[in-house]
């Protein structure tokens, strides 16, 4: 047991040098892609309702024989011409009736203005708003069926999926009309005040165009990332995700003692009086806590009012203290709208609705790829470290 204890330590000091050089490696490599030019990306579209398909067609392969696949194909064939006939006839009786609509308005206006007599003013304006005024666009016709845009947003601390949420929420809103949807698939436990408050701002941004939004929280929204969840329309919860957090929290550790016990001087330099209010290294004074606990109750009560705009039916004092709430407390007390996987919600919807995954995908030079790629292993590694520190301490015991 000894011999064990040993080597597990041993092995943990080499680990840790391991992983100390890949973190140093992984820092310069990601600091020179950083500074090198950003390569613009592109927008990737992907139909769901395919996905689902093949997925279906899959497990039918494989479960029917042939004569019975072959009859269902023949079966599902013959469904769709029907199908694609019914929306044909309904959408030729549509234009018909909007035709008809048409020329019953036009022969009223010719009417009326067959009845009324124009000053020379008037007329001249008509005259010259027909000939070069500006003119509605015509409709874009497509088919009747609803379209939901999907977009997924997995947060950290910084926020760094609103550099590709801004640019595929932009790209939503340049077809989306008032018909449509879309879902937010959102995973995100806070963060930066100021970047999850532009994450939200690019959520509004649905709404003010006036397309219905819904947010879908499979695991976490807390603090900045349910900032951002009670912008939607409709918030959707699993059973077991966690929601909530509406607080603020701050935390430094402070190095001024032990400066001093070995005679060194620490020296800040501030014009104004509140520029500096709190530091790692110098002494933080009453008044500079007091001013730093005071611009955390100013965030604290502007989240607040952020909150209660968007969602006027919870009583934001009795969830504004900080707390997390798992899916069916947080149901109770308004945090969201309904219990639903994002998995069942858009198969459901994929039956009446055609459904697309839109992403915004960076070109990655090999400098960015042996960035991410050593802090994929750097993580790894950790997590392996700790399982198996923590299976050897279990053994001992």
């Amino acid at each position: 047991m000894e011999f064990l204890s040993e080597y597990g330590l041993f092995l943990a000091k080499v680990v840790t040098i391991v992983v100390a050089l890949l973190v140093i490696l992984g820092i310069v490599v990601a600091n020179r892609a950083h500074h090198r030019d950003r390569q613009p990306g592109h927008i990737a579209v992907h139909r769901l309702n395919d996905r689902y398909d093949d997925m279906k067609e899959a497990l039918l392969a494989a479960v029917l024989d042939d004569a019975e696949y072959a009859e269902l194909k023949k079966q599902q064939d013959k469904d769709k011409k029907a199908e694609a006939k019914a929306q044909a006839k309904k959408r030729k009786a549509e234009l018909k009736a909007e035709a008809k609509a048409r020329k019953h308005r036009n022969k009223d206006v010719a009417e009326k203005d067959a009845h009324e007599v124009k000053v020379p003013e008037q007329a001249e304006a008509d005259a010259e708003a027909g000939a070069g005024g500006e003119q509605s666009a015509p409709a874009i016709e497509r088919d009747a069926r609803k379209r939901l845009f999907v977009v997924h947003f997995d947060g950290d601390i910084k926020a760094s999926a609103l550099s590709n949420l801004r640019e595929e929420i932009t790209a939503i809103l340049q077809i989306a009309e008032r018909e449509d949807e879309v879902v937010v698939c959102l995973e995100s436990p806070g963060g930066m005040v100021a970047n999850y408050g532009l994450a939200a701002s690019q959520l509004a941004r649905v709404r003010s165009a006036g397309v219905k939004l819904t947010i879908i929280v499979d695991k976490v929204a807390a603090s900045g990332g349910y900032m951002m969840a009670c912008v939607a329309d409709r918030i959707l919860a699993a059973p077991f995700a966690m929601l909530g957090s509406i607080g603020v929290v701050a935390q430094l550790p402070n190095f001024h003692r032990l400066l001093q016990r070995n005679d060194v001087d620490f020296e800040l330099f501030t014009a104004g009086e509140y520029k500096r209010t709190v530091t790692m290294f110098g002494e933080n004074t009453p008044e500079g806590k007091e001013k730093f606990q005071s611009d955390l109750e100013e965030i604290h009560t502007l989240f607040q009012h952020f909150v209660a705009e968007y969602r006027p039916q919870l009583d934001v004092a009795k969830v504004a203290t900080g707390e997390v709430w798992f899916g069916q407390r947080a149901l109770d007390l308004a945090l969201v709208d309904e219990l639903k996987t994002s998995d069942e919600y858009l198969t459901s919807c994929a039956r009446n609705a055609d459904l697309y995954q839109v992403e915004y995908k960076e070109r990655q030079n090999i400098a960015k790829k042996i960035g991410f790629a050593t802090q994929s292993g750097i993580e790894n590694a950790i997590a392996r470290l700790f399982s198996r520190l923590a299976a050897w301490r279990h053994q001992a015991q």
